[in-house]
C-alpha cells in the first residue's frame, strides 16, 4: 500500500488584500475568499470578480491605492458569493463609462455595470413569486448567452468566454493586449477543481474550459512564460501550469471511470485514493473543498443519468 504524501501546509487565512502587478495596468488582488483581477486604465477600473461581501470595504481600499478613478465595470466569472459578494457595493459606488446594457434605451445606468453569463443572472434571480437568492442591486446588468462576448477597455481588447464547469454560468476573461487571462475558479493552483453539481457544474465542462485557456495561451519557451493566467485561488500561472491541471483532472476522471466500470461504490472509490499522487499539491482534508468532496463530485457526475 502506497503511503499518502504530506498535504500542502495550510496557509493562514488572509485578512487583507495584497496587490501584485501582473502586467502593465493589470493587478492581482489576493485577499480573503480568493483572487480579484483589476485592470486600471483611463476608462476607470475593470474588476474581474468582486470578492466576498464581508470584505468588500478592504477590497475597495486596495483598489483606491491603485487608481483614483472609480470602478466602471465588473465581470463575474461565476455566481459564487466569494467572487460576486461585493457586486452591490462596488457597483453602487462605481460609475458607468457610457457603455449601456441592452434594454436601457440609451440611458446611462449611473452605476458600474455588472457583466456575466446569463447563467449567473438565473442563479441570482428567481421565477416570479419566489424569493431570489441575492438582492436586485447585485444582479448582472449586462448578460451574454453566446460562446463569447467582446469589449474594449482602455487600450485592451477584452474577450469573455463562456464555459460550463464549476457551475453552468462561468466565464474566463482574456485581456488580449496585455496577454493575461483571468480564469476564476476554473483554474486554481492550490486545490482540486470545484464542481458544483447542484448549480450545473460538470467535469467535462472544466476540461473544456481548461482546454480553451490552453488554446488562448502562447508560451515563450517550452510552455513557460508568455501568457499569464490569474487563478481564482493561488499563485499566478502560465500555460504549463494549466496543462498540468488539465492532465491531473483527466487522469483522475479516467481512474474513477474505470472504478465505476468495475462496479465500485462511492465509498470504495474514495478508499482507493484515485488522487493519491496529486494530493501533495492539491489535496486538503479540511476547509470548504476537500479531496474527498472532489472525488465524490467526479463520481456523481460520471454516474448521473
Amino acid at each position: 500500500r502506497l503511503a499518502a504524501p504530506p498535504l500542502r501546509p495550510a496557509r493562514a487565512a488572509r485578512t487583507d488584500y495584497e496587490a501584485v502587478q501582473v502586467r502593465d495596468g493589470i493587478y492581482l488582488l489576493a485577499g480573503p475568499g480568493g483572487n480579484v483581477t483589476a485592470h486600471i486604465s483611463e476608462d476607470g477600473v475593470l474588476l474581474v470578480d468582486a470578492g466576498d461581501g464581508a470584505n468588500v470595504g478592504k477590497l475597495a481600499a486596495a483598489i483606491a491605492t491603485l487608481s483614483v478613478r472609480p470602478v466602471s465595470t465588473i465581470i463575474n466569472t461565476s455566481v459564487d458569493e466569494l467572487h460576486s459578494g461585493g457586486n452591490e457595493e462596488l457597483s453602487q459606488t462605481g460609475r458607468d463609462r457610457g457603455v449601456n446594457a441592452p434594454g436601457n434605451s440609451g440611458f446611462r445606468i449611473g452605476v458600474a455595470p455588472i457583466i456575466a453569463h446569463e447563467g449567473v443572472l438565473r442563479r441570482m434571480s428567481a421565477p416570479t413569486g419566489e424569493q431570489s437568492s441575492r438582492v436586485f442591486a447585485a444582479w448582472p446588468t449586462n448578460t451574454y448567452f453566446t460562446d463569447k462576448k467582446t469589449m474594449f477597455f482602455g487600450d485592451d481588447p477584452v474577450e469573455v468566454y463562456a464555459h460550463q464547469g464549476y457551475t453552468d454560468g462561468d466565464s474566463i476573461v482574456f485581456f488580449r493586449r496585455t496577454d493575461v487571462i483571468s480564469a476564476g475558479d476554473l483554474f486554481m493552483t492550490d486545490r482540486y477543481p470545484v464542481i458544483d453539481l447542484a448549480r450545473g457544474g460538470r467535469v467535462q465542462g472544466v476540461l473544456d474550459g481548461l482546454n480553451r485557456i490552453i488554446d488562448l495561451a502562447i508560451p515563450r519557451f517550452n510552455q513557460q512564460g508568455g501568457t499569464l493566467v490569474i487563478p481564482g485561488h493561488g499563485r499566478i500561472g502560465n500555460e504549463s501550469d494549466v496543462v498540468e491541471y488539465r492532465d491531473m483532472l483527466t487522469i483522475v476522471r479516467d481512474r474513477v471511470r474505470r472504478m465505476i466500470a468495475a462496479r465500485m461504490t462511492l465509498e470504495q472509490v474514495k478508499a482507493a485514493r484515485p488522487t493519491l499522487d496529486y494530493d501533495g499539491v492539491y489535496g486538503a482534508d479540511s476547509g470548504s473543498w476537500t479531496t474527498e468532496m472532489f472525488v465524490e463530485a467526479v463520481y456523481r457526475d460520471l454516474t448521473r443519468r
